[in-house]
């Protein structure tokens, strides 16, 4: 009977700028895992950031691959924005991973309504859901840009 897959979530950051660490990361998750059991790379098929930079990784390296893109997906119906990411968040999670890369940079949309600096909100939605599945996730996270975001007054 062969093993199943060892399946690693990824996450990220659409302008996530440090491709060298995801690359890194995947080596050494890969890596780890050894050479008696396949290994699948599932990511949110978004053609920039993080998602691009594993699936352009792990297609060199001939380690497959599972999109799950949040419109358009030929298997399932995720709906229309806002909602189609974390409900395509929430349908990969469920798949089932065997850990999660997650590659958090800065909030950058113009319309939050958060004063604080955070996180981008869909790569900290799918790496928040993968815990509270019980997958262990590692978080890399870049140094936030200045606010643009207004201030508030107390």
């Amino acid at each position: 009977m062969t093993a199943k897959p060892y399946r690693i979530l990824i996450t990220g950051s659409r302008d996530w700028r440090d491709d060298r660490a995801v690359r890194r990361a995947l080596l050494l998750a890969v890596g780890a895992v050894g050479l008696d059991r396949d290994v699948v790379i599932v990511h949110g098929a978004c053609p920039t950031g993080v998602d691009h930079v594993a699936d352009t990784w792990a297609r060199r390296w001939a380690v497959d691959v599972e999109a799950h893109p949040a419109q358009g997906h030929p298997t399932e119906d995720f709906g229309p924005w806002p909602g189609a990411g974390p409900r395509r968040n929430a349908h990969m999670v469920g798949l089932g991973a065997d850990e999660c890369l997650a590659f958090i940079g800065p909030c950058t949309r113009p319309n939050c309504r958060r004063p604080q600096s955070h996180g981008s909100h869909g790569a900290t939605d799918c790496a928040d859901r993968a815990e509270r599945a019980g997958i262990p996730v590692r978080r890399w996270t870049a140094a936030p840009i200045p606010s643009t975001h207004p201030t508030r007054k107390d």
